[in-house]
């Protein structure tokens, strides 16, 4: 990942903390050519039913790491595809990565969902539109192949290796996650909240507007408290400077000022192993948490409130999941190394 900083980290010798500091942090375009991409050799295509199984409970919803209800529009898109699958007379059938569908009902549905979106008078809501279509899709297909806990199918659940760690109260990360990271295997972004808890690590997926209202809502009870809220942008290189600007100007809607940035110095992430970026300066979103918590750590006001250990608890998380993409690659006969790019940036 990489960061954009707008202004130098700095904090107050108090712990009056009058703004939301943002720590931008953006994936290479690498990031969708690795290990999400392997599918099981065991895996059967994922039939959904006609007769309700295709909607998602509550329960089911919140499994996944969100604390939120389910997204309005994402009930809508999955009623939709119920409807569409009774008057096709088509099953649905979701297969290979991320929940795709596949086979006649893909055709029918691409041409109808392609057709909505067109409909859709203005820009936020076809955002909105995207990314509940995204998500519902992805937990429909996932659902019975991937843990809910880890997001790695069910034989390679890593679930028993991790160990939580409470981080420290007054520290608040926030994963605002694209769509199309929504239940990558290899996401490191998950690793936060499965550490730390989801309350101390809270779920944001990009044009859910429940989740981007919740989100803000905390972030305003927080301002001029005693709380450090810090958004970590999950995706990759391309998705992540749409995210970005969609914060910023959120941002100066509420509080009429420039969203404030910090500048961390990061170092490989033992995700570089899989999954290489062009540079040193972009790695992956558990490595930008590490960063930042060895970061604050350093400073002589937040030294004796166990920063370092809440960092290398996410490290150790890191290697966890990088030990079981590995072990699946290797049972799947396939390469464990992942070619670089641009290898004059990295030394």
């Amino acid at each position: 990942m990489l960061f954009f900083p707008t202004r130098p980290l700095s904090f107050r010798s108090s712990f009056h903390f009058p703004h939301q500091f943002c720590s931008k942090t953006i994936t290479s375009t690498t990031t969708t050519a690795t290990m999400h991409s392997s599918v099981s050799p065991s895996r059967e295509s994922h039939k959904v039913s006609s007769s309700g199984e295709a909607a998602i409970s509550v329960e089911e919803w919140q499994g996944w790491g969100t604390t939120s209800p389910i997204p309005a529009m994402v009930t809508q898109v999955v009623d939709d595809l119920k409807l569409l699958q009774k008057d096709s007379d088509a099953d649905m059938i979701f297969g290979g990565n991320h929940g795709k569908l596949s086979g006649d009902f893909k055709v029918q549905e691409d041409k109808k969902h392609r057709a909505t979106y067109q409909s859709l008078g203005d820009s936020e809501t076809k955002l909105q539109f995207f990314s509940a279509r995204q998500i519902a899709c992805r937990v429909l297909g996932s659902r019975g192949y991937l843990c809910q806990k880890c997001w790695l199918p069910s034989e390679d659940c890593m679930c028993s290796k991790l160990i939580s760690c409470p981080l420290w109260h007054r520290v608040r990360f926030w994963l605002y996650m694209h769509p199309k990271d929504f239940l990558r295997q290899n996401n490191t972004g998950k690793l936060l909240w499965q550490v730390f808890g989801i309350q101390a690590a809270t779920l944001c997926l990009y044009g859910i507007a429940e989740h981007e209202e919740m989100m803000g809502g905390a972030l305003k009870l927080a301002d001029g408290g005693h709380s450090l809220n810090f958004i970590l942008i999950d995706g990759t290189w391309s998705n992540s400077g749409a995210m970005f600007s969609r914060l910023k100007d959120r941002y100066e809607l509420m509080w009429g000022d420039e969203l404030p940035c910090i500048m961390l110095n990061t170092g490989a992430s033992l995700m570089h192993k899989l999954r290489p970026q062009p540079s040193w300066d972009r790695t992956c979103t558990a490595a930008a948490a590490i960063g930042l918590l060895d970061e604050l750590h350093d400073l002589p006001n937040f030294v004796s409130y166990g920063l370092d250990k809440q960092a290398k608890a996410i490290e150790d998380a890191v290697e966890v999941l990088l030990e079981a993409l590995t072990a699946r690659r290797l049972r799947m006969g396939r390469s464990i190394t992942r070619k670089q790019r641009h290898n004059r940036d990295i030394l």
